[in-house]
């Protein structure tokens, strides 16, 4: 029994990066021979153990045959017969294929230090055809490693492999979770560009593929479209170190602009219903969790009234606090002015300053949550006038601020609605 530590956990250590976590290969076993060494079995579709003290987990070397579409259309096999190089032979990206023996040697048959050192993300072999999901495994890659390239040669493999329609056959779950995963990546829009030179990107989010080349608003920078804005938008929200909500927010905000009628633009009057309803199509498509698909619906649908608050009426303001239940849920608000904070700083131009309506918007979120709203209940002498009268109280502490009298802030967004 010969135990090697494989793929990230090496891969990282080359380039300098923290190590979190070490998976482990052992050649030359069984699971009997690892149970009986103490070891917890964990693997529902091939031989996984957790080492009895460090919790590490420990796969037997194995070999993988394609027997139908998509990432699950696998048979694995592993005995004591299966070496290491055959083990590592069915790994993705030679980068990933590089192992570390118990003395710290280093096992790379397939040229993964070359690569590390080029720069390159490079296919192990033809078998990375078979499973689509490695397409997005590249994309995030590229957005966490933001220095490397992909190999002419993969590009083209991995091209044919959506002409082949292989990606057609990824289930919403995987596709979610390389997707937040890689939102949560240094740069993200190098795994929406990855995903977009490939061809895949049409396949998987063909409602964000659609923006690009959609002209932007003439006052924000027409030179960069659509697409480049939401590249700009989810850069800045993961510069800024935003949650993954925020992050999938800043990267829906604008879908309804791809459904703009040529002849209007670069025009897009009205465009934040149809980015809310793309919004949720989207979220919902692919699983997201409620919170992503919560806020990136009401980011895609307030996002340009968020702009406005130095020039709105008092009234406006809490009608939009009181139908995105601000005073409910303040924080889930608060995040979504981030996201709209994002997306005034990601067009273009040069640094920006402070978001202004960011203060605005939570100065009068803190004056209408002091509304004693029982106070109120308890003086109304007709009880059904009493939401009447709480609206009212909230628009007075609204009032009160004098926003209005502080004149235009720095970006005021699109058309206010009421």
């Amino acid at each position: 029994m010969r135990c090697y530590v494989v793929g990230g956990a090496v891969r990282d250590a080359l380039l300098g990066l923290p190590v979190k976590d070490r998976d482990w290969v052992v050649v030359g076993s069984s699971p009997e021979d690892m149970l009986a060494r103490g070891f917890r079995p964990v693997g529902k579709d091939f031989p996984v153990f957790l080492h009895p003290q460090t919790q590490e987990e420990y796969a037997l070397a194995r070999t993988e045959r394609k027997s139908g579409k998509g990432y699950a259309g696998f048979v694995c096999h592993a005995s004591p017969e299966v070496t290491l190089e055959e083990d590592l032979l069915r790994r993705d990206l030679t980068i990933n294929a590089i192992a570390r023996d118990e003395d710290g040697r280093l096992i790379d048959p397939y040229g993964g230090v070359g690569d590390l050192e080029a720069r390159v993300f490079r296919h192990v072999s033809p078998a990375f055809a078979e499973d689509p999901l490695r397409i997005l495994r590249v994309a995030r890659f590229a957005a966490r490693f933001t220095d490397f390239g992909t190999a002419p040669e993969t590009l083209a493999l991995m091209r044919s492999m959506v002409a082949a329609g292989e990606v057609d056959h990824l289930v919403a779950e995987r596709v979610w979770q390389e997707f937040a995963r890689g939102l949560m990546e240094e740069r993200p829009s190098r795994m929406i560009r990855a995903l977009r030179e490939c061809g895949a990107l049409a396949h998987i989010l063909p409602e964000v593929d659609r923006l690009f080349g959609v002209p932007q608003p003439a006052k924000h920078h027409p030179e960069i479209d659509t697409g480049e804005h939401v590249m700009m938008v989810i850069d800045h929200a993961a510069a800024t170190r935003q949650p993954l909500a925020v992050r999938w927010a800043c990267l829906m905000h604008d879908l309804g602009k791809g459904d703009t009628p040529a002849d209007i633009l670069p025009h897009h009057y009205g465009h934040e219903q149809a980015s809310a309803r793309r919004a949720r199509e989207v979220s919902t498509r692919l699983k997201a969790p409620s919170e992503c698909r919560d806020l990136a619906e009401m980011v895609a649908r307030e996002h340009g009234i968020f702009g406005q608050a130095a020039v709105l009426r008092p009234e406006t303001m809490v009608k939009v606090m009181e139908r995105c239940d601000a005073l409910r849920r303040p924080e889930r608000f608060t995040l979504a002015l981030d996201a709209a904070a994002c997306d005034y700083h990601g067009r273009g131009g040069g640094p920006r300053p402070d978001w202004a309506p960011r203060a605005s918007w939570l100065g009068a979120l803190d004056a209408v949550r002091g509304i004693d709203a029982g106070a109120i209940a308890h003086s109304c002498a007709d009880k059904a006038r009493i939401p009447q009268a709480v609206h009212a109280a909230r628009v007075d502490a609204v009032r009160s601020l004098g926003l209005r009298a502080n004149g235009p802030g720095p970006d005021t967004g699109d058309t206010a609605r009421t």
